[in-house]
């Protein structure tokens, strides 16, 4: 659970792709038919299994589009292990995206019929990105009630700003990216753990790498562009 949330969290930060004539989306796949796939590392390099995107609806309406990502997780053999959609909004500048989406649904899923209250803010993402923005903070808290128990759970999405460009090389090709921080939190009863993130963006292209690290900085995953289909 706790390595689907943190790659779900890395990746809503900054999926990109190319930006259609008729979508306000520069950062964002918002284009019916787009696809990328990931294939996700361990610390110590070792495949542990990859990831399908692809947007299986978009609405323009005005100056505003909608769209929907499908996301399908297959492990290190290649059995399918996690699924989930989520809901991408692009008004003028700017591309928000639904809170809940922090969320993965198969956690939904286990939590059945039992009261769940859900509130927090969306995830925002500039078309325009230079070297030393900050970018707004993004949160989701949920309660659950059970047999007159109340739980709680947050995730956090903190700190977020441009670091910097870079040119990074994967299996896809080499790009030119802009290069995102961001500190992922998450608390629940009472465990508390924070989860920093980098991810790298190519304009026209997606999400080229993206790597999480614990508390003090060492490694504990990484993700890299295998393909990318218009």
């Amino acid at each position: 659970m706790k390595t689907k949330l943190l790659f779900t969290l890395a990746f809503l930060t900054c999926i990109t792709t190319s930006m259609a004539q008729d979508n306000c989306s520069k950062f964002y796949p918002m284009n019916e038919g787009v696809s990328m796939e990931y294939t996700n590392y361990n610390k110590k390099g070792k495949v542990e299994g990859v990831s399908s995107y692809k947007v299986v609806e978009a609405i323009n309406n005005g100056n505003v589009t909608n769209a929907t990502m499908a996301i399908d997780l297959k492990d290190n053999k290649g059995k399918d292990a996690y699924s989930t959609t989520y809901n991408l909004t692009c008004t003028g500048n700017m591309v928000t995206l639904d809170y809940e989406s922090l969320l993965p649904s198969e956690m939904m899923e286990q939590y059945g019929d039992m009261d769940i209250e859900i509130s927090g803010n969306d995830i925002e993402i500039p078309n325009d990105l230079s070297v030393g923005q900050k970018l707004n903070d993004a949160n989701v808290a949920m309660k659950i009630s059970m047999s007159g128990i109340n739980m709680n759970m947050t995730v956090d999405m903190t700190n977020r700003n441009v670091e910097k460009k870079e040119s990074i090389s994967t299996p896809a090709g080499t790009y030119d990216c802009y290069v995102l921080y961001s500190e992922n939190r998450s608390k629940m009863m009472m465990a508390n753990q924070v989860y920093p993130s980098r991810v790298w963006l190519a304009e026209g292209v997606g999400m080229v790498k993206q790597e999480t690290y614990k508390k003090n900085g060492d490694l504990m995953s990484s993700t890299l562009l295998t393909a990318h289909s218009k």
